[in-house]
């Protein structure tokens, strides 16, 4: 008989993440939509009047960051609720109702920003001076006028603005079908045993000793995903002809420049990734010939690359070892950004385990005012305990710039999202390292950071050439079939894993099951924010308090200045291919000892 999930109503209650703390009740939720909307009538009456006073500029602007600071905890909360169940259909509501009403506000504030950059500079100037308390809008008023040309009349904005529904509608379409409709087969466990193969499950699968579960995972994963490629490349393809829409509205020459203008960050930080990604490809390649070595095998194939290369110390960690192990590691931070961990650990803040239904993959996010909260699909491997790691390192950013910030500067960009979360897996690789000298243990706990190189800065930036290459075709008037994505995904496969790589015909359907490719020229930033965290957790453990006071002041910064400065601020820019180079040669070194440790 199949093993099957948990219903979300069968998970026990110190397992799952207390969204209470958000609102009580869902009529307090309710409250604070009809809330939102008293807000928004009050701004639109200030719409004309913004240039009459500093008082109505400053109300204005109250008015706006107050709205935007409900909406924020009102969505974080429906999301919540509906990622841990995504087939209860009236958290889906909640959903659609906050993204409905979110789509109408930003119709209503439209006016805003073209009203603002209408004021002449100097009458804006002379606005700060008559109300010093207009201050903590400072950076965001920067902010607007940076982007003054890329801003359209208030007519357009308010068009561009309800068309907010129909441009994230693929987005919204896939995940439905990937979280709540997509059914995968049944395949034989380890022990004979039929078990449905699911997301959660599915790298479990391929980290399985028995190479028949490794490629019957494989070969059942991308067969279910190709019965549906024909949908899936519509979606898609719709996807990028949103993002080129967005671009094109806001006068901008690409898709990939609009999504990095909108964090401050220079396009050639995402061209010099992949250039210098490319330049390092034979650190890549002879990964994989040392992988292939170890393993024993003559051919090397896709489902071969997440078995560990050191079965003897392939053992299961429980969650509570886990957090343990992790609160251990993170001491070089200090013991008051371990009590904040311990408090996320002893309160509530994570969701832990799969369950029916439940969102697949894991994430921290939160709300300004509350803490930040964690999901999970836990499944006692030592990937697991990195990704508790890197998730609470998210946590921690969040709940430190939120501390620390107004709201209006509290929210850090994407760019530099991963680096906290990636900072926090390099001290504990560090502190396992440090814990054992037992050379079968140390080759393990190095088989797994070289495949956090490999997962996160090659494999990152794979998914970032395929995403430009994409946008690109669309931007060209290309047309993006089934057949034009899974060759030109397949051929990238090829190129990045090299001559000793079987690149098998399955992964050519595994664009499609990237829900990372919804999210706007995402991923690129895993790979710069891992090469940020090398260097800056590598600092932290030579240089001590210095380096934590500098990395602190970054975590509490928000976006109260440009994600590369706030980097500089904590020791590294990201303005230079270095850090990606430097990350890069440090994984040669890992391979020289992994070399050496299973000689």
């Amino acid at each position: 008989m199949a093993k099957e999930l948990l219903k979300r109503s069968e998970v026990k209650l110190e397992n799952t993440w207390k969204t209470e703390d958000m609102y009580a009740t869902v009529a307090d939720w309710e409250a604070d939509l009809a809330r939102l909307s008293e807000l928004s009538e009050a701004l639109v009456a200030l719409d004309g009047q913004l240039s009459d006073s500093a008082d109505n500029f400053r109300q204005a602007l109250v008015l706006e960051d107050e709205m935007r600071r409900i909406a924020g905890l009102a969505y974080s909360y429906a999301s919540r609720c509906s990622d841990v169940d995504t087939t209860n259909t009236e958290n889906q509501a909640r959903v659609m109702k906050i993204q409905s009403l979110l789509v109408s506000l930003g119709e209503k504030s439209a006016f805003l920003v073209p009203e603002i950059l209408s004021i002449p500079e100097e009458k804006l100037a002379s606005f700060f001076e008559q109300k010093p308390e207009l201050s903590v809008f400072s950076n965001s008023i920067k902010e607007i006028l940076r982007g003054k040309e890329h801003t359209l009349s208030r007519e357009m904005e308010a068009l561009l603005a309800s068309a907010g529904e129909l441009t994230e509608a693929p987005e919204n379409i896939f995940s439905l079908f990937n979280n709540a409709d997509l059914v995968f087969p049944e395949i034989k466990d380890e022990n004979g045993e039929m078990v449905r193969l699911t997301h959660g499950r599915y790298v479990p699968f391929l980290e399985s000793a028995d190479r028949r579960v490794r490629k019957d995972a494989f070969e059942a994963m991308y067969s279910t995903y190709k019965s549906y490629r024909n949908t899936l490349a519509a979606v898609y393809s719709t996807q990028t002809k949103a993002s080129w829409f967005r671009a094109k509205a806001s006068r901008y020459s690409s898709c990939l420049e609009a999504a990095v203008d909108r964090n401050n960050v220079p396009v050639s930080v995402y061209h010099n990734l992949i250039e210098t990604v490319h330049r390092n490809m034979d650190k890549l390649h002879r990964y994989i010939r040392l992988r292939k070595r170890l393993l024993g095998l003559s051919e090397l194939h896709m489902y071969d690359l997440y078995v560990p290369l050191v079965k003897e110390a392939d053992v299961k960690i429980p969650f509570e070892e886990a957090k343990k192990t992790v609160y251990e590691a993170l001491a070089p931070l200090g013991e008051d950004y371990r009590a904040v961990i311990r408090e996320g650990f002893e309160n509530r803040w994570i969701d832990v385990y799969e369950n029916e239904g439940k969102r697949s993959g894991a994430y921290s996010a939160g709300a300004y005012g509350v803490h930040p909260y964690v999901l999970m699909n836990y499944n006692e491997t030592l990937d697991n305990e990195f990704t508790l790691a890197h998730e609470m390192g998210h946590a921690m950013h969040s709940y430190l710039s939120n501390k620390t910030q107004p709201h209006v500067d509290s929210e850090y960009v994407i760019f530099v999202a991963e680096v906290a979360s990636t900072c926090n897996e390099v001290l504990l690789m560090h502190h396992l390292l440090k814990k054992t000298t037992d050379k079968v243990q140390r080759a393990y706990l190095m088989n797994h950071f070289l495949e956090s190189f490999r997962g996160t800065v090659y494999r990152q930036t794979m998914f970032a050439e395929f995403e430009l290459r994409t946008h690109e075709m669309t931007e060209h008037g290309e047309s993006l079939t089934p057949d034009v994505l899974s060759s030109l995904y397949y051929d990238l496969n090829k190129q990045y894993y090299g001559t000793d790589m079987v690149v098998d015909e399955g992964i050519a359907m595994e664009w499609a099951r990237i829900p990372h490719f919804y999210y706007n020229f995402y991923v690129y930033q895993y790979a710069t924010g891992f090469s940020a965290a090398v260097a800056l957790a590598n600092k932290i453990l030579k240089e001590g308090a210095p380096a934590v006071e500098n990395y602190k002041k970054f975590l509490c910064g928000g976006c109260s200045d440009s994600p590369i400065n706030l980097l500089r601020i904590a020791g590294v820019d990201m303005a230079s291919p270095e850090p990606v180079n430097e990350a890069l040669a440090y994984f040669d070194s890992l391979l020289d000892e992994m070399e050496e440790l299973m000689k």
